[in-house]
């Protein structure tokens, strides 16, 4: 196989680090996988220093004492066609056979997918984050305790209860909610995982209607219909609406018309969304995913750890966050106890201050 392993890798040389994420540099949830990806390796001494981290950011790619990263996009957000996402795919793979990586690492689930079945049983370590639920949904180990080959990672267990247990106590009186989702890979695992923990009766909240499509016109319209019957939103990932015309949809675009017109609370499960002005979540952190992703490949790299034996798992949540300028919108107010752990006093949606 052209690909190199961890453990061939020459004493005294860098080690070749490459980065594939699924999707765009100015995707929220990607700049926060990058800040804890960047801030690990920076910690186990990977990068020299922070104006490193800044030019890789900015560039893609960086050499540093002790290793040379390289970062692919694949922007299966805004292309996400299967032809689209084969030719990203392909273009990781022509890079990898010049790079030669001593490691892969994937960000989140096309990545993960297409690229980790690529490589699966060579001898390049491929370490994952942000997979949505399942982790062992693309045959890429054997168990999440002993994944048995040369694939492992960081999954998104998803804080879907917990973010609808914090919208019931900041508005106790909603008893139901609507999923809200585009079509794509990510929204449909989310929106399937929040239907099971309806059929178990583990929501707080009845699930009456799940809306899921990449059509943003009927994104909006079924939106606006819904909030009619339905107490609250659950608002997932809406990267992948697109016009009449097939163009992708600016995520803060969408953001701002369901802002204007939506007047029900709701709750997402990344704090992304309550950037955006959504009112809250209990944070599934993509800071999280990168930071202990990037611990779990130093470990490898280190000879310390095999992706074989190394066990895939879900971090802890990051914090309760709330969106001070959508409080109060609602017309909201935070009762004393009830555990805010950080406040985002601006909706990155709205530009007129409303």
């Amino acid at each position: 196989m052209f690909l190199m392993t961890a453990g061939f890798h020459p004493a005294g040389s860098r080690y070749k680090i490459l980065v594939v994420s699924s999707y765009h540099p100015e995707y929220l949830w990607s700049q926060e996988t990058n800040k804890g990806l960047t801030e690990a390796f920076l910690q186990e001494g990977f990068f020299d220093n922070r104006e490193q981290i800044k030019k890789y950011s900015k560039n893609h790619e960086v050499e540093t004492s002790k290793a040379v990263f390289k970062k692919i996009w694949m922007d299966t957000k805004r292309k996400s066609s299967k032809e689209d996402i084969a030719s990203a795919a392909e273009q990781v793979v022509r890079i990898a056979k010049t790079f030669f990586p001593d490691i892969i690492l994937l960000g989140d689930d096309n990545a993960a997918n297409y690229i980790g079945n690529t490589f699966i049983d060579t001898k390049t370590p491929l370490v994952f984050w942000g997979v949505n639920g399942y982790p062992l949904k693309y045959n890429l180990m054997d168990s999440t305790e002993k994944p048995g080959h040369n694939v492992t990672g960081i999954y998104q267990a998803g804080y879907y209860r917990e973010s609808l247990e914090f919208l019931k106590e900041i508005k106790p009186e909603i008893k139901t909610f609507a999923i809200l989702s585009d079509d794509t890979e990510t929204g449909r695992s989310k929106a399937k995982m929040i239907e099971a923990l309806s059929r178990q009766k583990k929501l707080p909240l009845i699930l009456t209607e799940t809306i899921v499509t990449n059509d943003f016109e009927e994104w909006k319209a079924r939106a606006f219909e819904a909030q009619k019957t339905v107490d609250a939103f659950f608002v997932l990932n809406h990267q992948g609406l697109r016009y009449k015309s097939g163009k992708p949809v600016d995520m803060l675009t969408a953001g701002a018309w369901y802002l204007k017109n939506i007047t029900k609370a709701e709750c997402s499960d990344e704090k992304q969304n309550v950037e955006e002005g959504m009112l809250l979540a209990v944070d599934d952190s993509g800071y999280n995913q990168g930071f202990e992703a990037a611990k779990m490949a130093v470990k490898i790299l280190n000879n310390a750890a095999s992706p074989q034996t190394t066990a895939s798992f879900a971090p802890q949540p990051g914090p309760r966050v709330v969106n001070s300028q959508r409080l109060k919108q609602l017309g909201l107010t935070i009762k004393p106890g009830t555990r805010v752990e950080q406040y985002i006093e601006k909706s990155l949606a709205v530009h007129d201050g409303s």
